[in-house]
């Protein structure tokens, strides 16, 4: 099918017959002087001459017919508008959990401004890249909550996501268990075909009463796959390691400490990977792929609205060959 702009023609290779035009034309210049008859005589004394400008319009008759030629070609040649308009289902949807770690360590500013920042940041835009899927947000520290369970309103993940912070609410510590934990809990009874986990941490397990090998366990036995992210530069970075007394935070050299054993063993025994993030660049990266990996099968309908366009270029043609009969027996009676 042929487009141009926002219309399109059924039957584009009627315009072929354009090719014929010039032949036309040269027929017409060639044979222009025997359709005129003429008469020799050897005086115009007696005869009245025409000097008005009717001959020299003669040629119209030839142009109209010229003209509705061609809007009869474009006609056969079926032109329309289309408006299509697409309608997506998602055949088979994917259920994510993100288990952000929110300890105070998440304060450190190796990634800019800080690393629980920068993450809001990268999980916002990896949401809005996944219409099709259901997502859900858990935090832990020392211990873990849902923040907003498994919800197609991504206006009401991406709120949940921006709105977290650190907060001295939650019990200190890392429970890496129980982040994983609670995930698995939401996801457990899901019919979705494929069912994923992202677990994001700084450092290492050291709170909560569920062991992160358990909860390991209970991803597999619901065949659920877990993305670990590890989150933080090699070495030192500048953390929090105290606060004044007038609530604010101090910030100093840390090192940084992640136990990436424990969240390769998580990501290998649940069909998963593990990433390490270092500064903001290989976060985004990080989720860029996960979004790859993660893909969902979408099934699209396209309809087609046609309105019809040759029906007004058939009633032109027609009033031009019409106007060129009335003229050629009239005006032009005496000149053809």
């Amino acid at each position: 099918m042929f487009n141009y702009n926002q219309i399109t023609f059924e039957h584009p290779q009627w315009f072929w017959l354009f090719l014929l035009l010039p032949i036309l034309i040269l027929w017409y210049f060639w044979k222009r002087n025997k359709q005129t008859p003429e008469v020799k005589i050897s005086s115009l004394k007696g005869f009245k001459v025409n000097q008005g400008i009717l001959p020299k319009l003669r040629p119209l008759l030839f142009v109209l017919r010229l003209l509705a030629l061609a809007l009869l070609i474009t006609a056969m040649a079926r032109p329309r508008t289309v408006d299509v308009s697409t309608k997506t289902n998602s055949t088979q949807g994917i259920d994510i959990m993100i288990a952000i770690d929110v300890s105070a360590s998440m304060l450190a500013q190796d990634l800019k401004p800080n690393r629980i920042e920068a993450l809001k940041k990268v999980a916002s835009e990896f949401v809005k890249e996944r219409p099709n899927d259901r997502i859900g947000v858990v935090e832990y520290a020392g211990e873990s909550y849902t923040k907003t369970p498994i919800t197609s309103d991504k206006r009401i993940v991406l709120e949940a996501l921006q709105s977290i912070e650190f907060s001295n609410l939650l019990e200190g510590g890392t429970a890496i268990g129980m982040g994983l934990a609670t995930s698995v809990n939401r996801l457990k009874d899901s019919k979705a075909k494929s069912k994923v986990i992202i677990l994001l941490t700084d450092g290492v397990n050291n709170s909560g009463f569920i062991d992160p090998k358990i909860a390991t366990e209970l991803a597999m036995e619901y065949d659920i796959k877990t993305y670990t992210i590890g989150i933080g530069t090699n070495g030192m970075a500048l953390g929090p390691v105290s606060m004044d007394r007038n609530g604010r935070i101090r910030y100093g050299s840390v090192k940084v400490e992640i136990d990436e054993e424990l969240m390769k063993e998580i990501a290998q025994k649940t069909g998963g990977k593990y990433f390490r993030a270092t500064d903001n660049d290989k976060l985004e990266a990080i989720y860029d792929e996960i979004n790859k990996l993660e893909t969902t099968e979408v099934e699209e309908f396209k309809y087609y609205n046609y309105d019809e366009k040759y029906r007004p270029l058939l009633l032109l043609a027609g009033v031009l060959l019409l106007i060129e009969f009335v003229l050629k027996r009239t005006i032009f009676r005496s000149f053809v």
